[in-house]
């Protein structure tokens, strides 16, 4: 049994042009760059900034920003040179078969549904949350949840999920035509919202703007919600200072997410040696400055402290306290239609990663079947949205948010690595996009995101091991049994035998 074997670049790529395995290729640079953004930006742009600034970083979150777009732009890189070395659906999954051998690209895999599932199932629940306070500000007498045999159902994820499953079967350019108009809405609403904020700014509100460090409140401290280093090493958990900041980026990569995504749609890209890292960099690019822009508003409105003091800050807090009530409305459409796009590019990346796997036989062979006259792999695209719509509409998924940050991290990780693999296994591979500086970046980018991971809640962990424990189990239980790799050597060992 080799669990490490490899699957060459070269039978990847010929798997893509396999008849009624694979997908259409129609996306444009334009079309990448607005995918990155509008899966990054949507309504944690109006509270992540807050929630970070109020209990882990104060004003100094805009450095905390910075350090999670570096971390994701380093990771990116190395995304990008894969994605042009190895244009396939996938993402991290498929660059790690080719480097590191199945099982960890099982593994990757794996992590990447938990990443992608686990977000579109948050963001679903948060939409409809959105949709009921959008209700009650326009006193609209409408009820967030309905009794189905005796469940209560969250009707409004349900409908989002429904709604954007159907567009995401009908064609991925038709999606990315939706997706354009909404991204390009949301992005109005917070220039609009970020300008009108600057009005308000108190530059004695950045002083200090690294606070003193401090032992975390009474909620930090329990052994499953501090810090996963906190727990290993012993220290006591704190908030603020040096130790607020690294925090804080870890809160707030969150925001970050989505890139990944975006490589998952490589078999999709028209011109990928240009158009993937053109379009990637652009989006993240785009990003970056939309939420360094959104901390320095939120944080220069009003003290940190009385952000903290509010409970649950966010965006719309800030301008309440300033007496600027009138912006809550506009936040909530905004994050409203943000959250729009964010629920349609995770579902498409879902069911790529998913796609993939049953291609190489690793799940079901019927999960990769594309339709013949849109190109999408129809039936995937509907077991995810029914996945999502049933864990969004009848369980409390959003408890588990923090798992979508160690599932993209170790994604990351693995990525980073596999370049270096890569780079040694097969030298005369000559990518559109090269990682600069050799080892360097490769190595920074896996480390920083190590550290990141670290400082996620030690609950986390808990639940990540368990996901790992489950996916080794089905592996060995099926996917090593149906791989088409291992039945390729397998086929190859019996002819060698005979001659």
């Amino acid at each position: 049994m080799d669990l490490f074997r490899t699957k060459s670049i070269e039978q990847s790529i010929k798997d893509s042009d396999e008849k009624g395995h694979g997908l259409k290729r129609s996306l444009t640079t334009w079309d990448l760059m607005v995918m990155g953004v509008a899966v990054a930006v949507g309504a944690g742009i109006f509270s992540v900034g807050a929630q970070a600034a109020a209990f882990n970083a104060g004003p100094a979150v805009t450095i905390s920003f910075v350090l999670a777009a570096i971390t994701c732009a380093l990771a990116i890189m190395c995304y990008a040179e894969f994605a042009t070395a190895l244009p396939v659906a996938g993402s991290a999954y498929v660059f790690t078969y080719a480097t590191m051998g199945e099982l960890i690209a099982w593994i990757i895999g794996w992590n990447l549904i938990l990443e992608l599932l686990m977000a579109a199932a948050v963001i679903a629940k948060f939409w409809g949350v959105y949709l009921s306070d959008l209700f009650s500000a326009l006193d609209l007498d409408v009820p967030a949840e309905v009794s189905l045999l005796g469940l209560d159902l969250a009707w409004g994820p349900l409908l989002i999920v429904a709604v954007f499953t159907a567009v995401l079967i009908w064609g991925t350019k038709l999606s990315a035509r939706v997706n354009s108009v909404f991204t390009i809405i949301k992005i109005g609403i917070v220039l609009f919202v970020i300008v009108v904020g600057f009005f308000y700014v108190n530059p004695e509100n950045y002083t200090p703007f690294i606070p003193a460090s401090e032992p975390a409140t009474d909620g930090g401290t329990g052994w499953a919600d501090q810090p996963f280093l906190s727990f290993l090493s012993g220290a006591t958990p704190a908030a603020f200072g040096f130790t607020g900041i690294i925090s804080g980026a870890a809160l707030v990569f969150f925001a970050f997410i989505g890139f990944d995504v975006v490589a998952t749609s490589a078999e999709e890209v028209k011109n990928p040696s240009r158009t993937l890292p053109r379009g990637i960099f652009a989006g993240l690019a785009v990003v970056s400055v939309l939420y360094i822009l959104v901390t320095l508003v939120v944080t220069g409105m009003v003290p940190y402290t009385e952000l903290g003091a509010s409970g649950a800050p966010s965006l719309a807090t800030a301008f309440q306290l300033v007496g600027a009530d009138w912006a809550a409305g506009v936040i909530s459409v905004g994050s409203l239609i943000g959250l729009t796009t964010v629920i349609m590019v995770l579902l498409m990346g879902l069911a790529r990663v998913i796609f993939a796997l049953s291609r190489d036989g690793l799940m079901p062979r019927a999960l990769s079947r594309t339709s013949d006259k849109h190109g999408t792999p129809a039936r995937t695209q509907v077991l995810c949205g029914v996945v999502v719509a049933l864990l969004a509409g009848f369980t409390q998924v959003e408890v588990l948010a923090e798992m979508i940050n160690i599932g993209t991290l170790s994604a990351f990780i693995t990525v980073s690595l596999g370049i270096i693999v890569l780079r040694h296994k097969r030298p005369d591979l000559t990518p559109a996009f090269r990682v600069p500086f050799g080892k360097v970046i490769p190595i920074a980018s896996a480390l920083l995101c190590l550290y990141l991971m670290f400082n996620l809640a030690t609950i986390t962990w808990l639940f990540f091991a368990g996901w790992l424990v489950l996916g080794f189990a089905i592996y060995f239980a099926y996917g090593n049994r149906h791989s088409r790799l291992g039945a390729q050597q397998r086929t190859e060992a019996e002819d060698s035998a005979s001659v």
